[in-house]
């Protein structure tokens, strides 16, 4: 098996702490657990036996994400250190050699590579910029086979921040029924929507969806490494058994303070928390953007703690993005790391001081480039 290196990982892990405006994340900026937790939580949490517990997670806390999926119990939940090992036991349990995915690009490309590394083949089908970064669905169907697996989605969508309208979900749906394939919908980013409208599941629609979800993207807290899969019980029970081959278990403490944020008030509190943020950083990157019309356009994001800004500077975005970690200290997420060139993910969902102020340093560094 061989693994290919995972760009957007590798570069973020190497700078991302190292550098004064880190502009690379795209969810919501995080809670401390002092702000998460009452001081009666943070008293039980204190006094937790810091045991293995349930390793596919504790009853409660998949009862409680059982919930928010049709028909779904704690038998169709398992429990993950972030939603990427739930893609990767995912995946690892469903593909053998020669399988094929169909997988909506760009996306998050922790699925790309391990399909390939899995011995399997990606058939690419494109979000297109010309459509408002709506799907080619005629390039997908023309992409399915008997040799097709799963259809893997990112709804809504990681770069681009763009959300499947239903009759694009719907006919995903068809295509998908009509192979008796899988579908793989990576919903991380749902509830972070501005319009506050939260994006229908795939599990709601067609009882062969593997969800994979987590707390790190519009639940504002990665440092916890919970992610989960929902899905139908039989696939739920082959990922555990892969799941005992990779982590065992997540921690008893973040598990704990995974049941608190998944309480409906909790939860509603977060994610209207992140819309608010989003709502107040999008219309400054939309200005910013429309100030360098010239050179930069943006497709504004409807979900989701990033823009997606094309440009069409003669310069390669990993050396624009180098360029501006080595001389503006400002760290930005490179499109061809998502194997999309003259392009740029930056991320909006932190502090609103410190993305103005990292986008005062990009543009003391546009002014140098342009005069070099």
């Amino acid at each position: 098996m061989q693994i290919e290196t995972f760009e957007l990982e590798r570069n973020q892990s190497l700078y991302e702490n190292t550098v004064k405006y880190n502009l690379t994340e795209s969810g919501i900026h995080p809670y401390t657990l002092r702000e998460l937790l009452t001081e009666e939580q943070q008293q039980e949490v204190l006094d937790l036996r810091l045991g293995y517990g349930q390793t596919n997670g504790a009853p409660e806390l998949r009862a409680t994400l059982a919930g928010y999926y049709r028909g779904c119990t704690e038998d169709n939940i398992l429990v993950t250190n972030g939603s990427a090992e739930a893609n990767f036991v995912a995946f690892w349990s469903l593909l053998e050699p020669g399988d094929e995915v169909a997988m909506m690009l760009p996306n998050y490309q922790l699925l790309y590579g391990l399909t390939r590394s899995l011995g399997c083949t990606v058939k690419p089908f494109h979000l297109r910029e010309d459509r408002n970064w709506a799907p080619d669905l005629d390039e997908l169907e023309s992409q399915l086979s008997d040799k097709t697996r799963v259809i893997a989605v990112c709804n809504p969508n990681n770069p681009t921040g763009s959300v499947l309208s239903r009759e694009d979900m719907e006919q995903i749906v068809r295509l998908a029924a009509a192979r008796d394939c899988y579908i793989l919908s990576d919903e991380i980013y749902a509830g972070s929507e501005l319009d506050g409208v939260e994006t229908t599941s795939f599990l709601d629609l067609y009882p062969r969806t593997i969800v994979a979800s987590g707390l790190a993207k519009s639940l504002a807290h990665p440092g916890l490494r919970i992610g989960w899969l929902a899905g139908p019980a039989e696939v739920i029970a082959g990922a555990w058994h892969h799941h005992d081959y990779t982590s065992i278990s997540t921690g008893i403490i973040s598990q704990y303070a995974a049941k608190v944020i998944m309480q409906p008030a909790k939860r509603a509190e977060v994610l209207e928390h992140g819309r608010s943020l989003l709502r107040t950083n999008v219309p400054i990157v939309e200005n910013w953007v429309a100030n360098h019309a010239e050179n930069f356009r943006l497709i504004p994001p409807k979900a989701g703690g990033m823009a997606f800004i094309g440009y069409n500077l003669d310069i390669n975005s990993s050396e624009l993005a180098t360029r501006l970690r080595l001389e503006k200290d400002v760290l930005i997420v490179a499109g061809d790391w998502f194997g999309m060139d003259h392009y740029l993910r930056l991320g909006i969902g932190g502090k609103t001081a410190e993305l103005l102020e990292g986008l005062e340093l990009i543009d003391e560094f546009l002014l140098q480039l342009k005069g070099a």
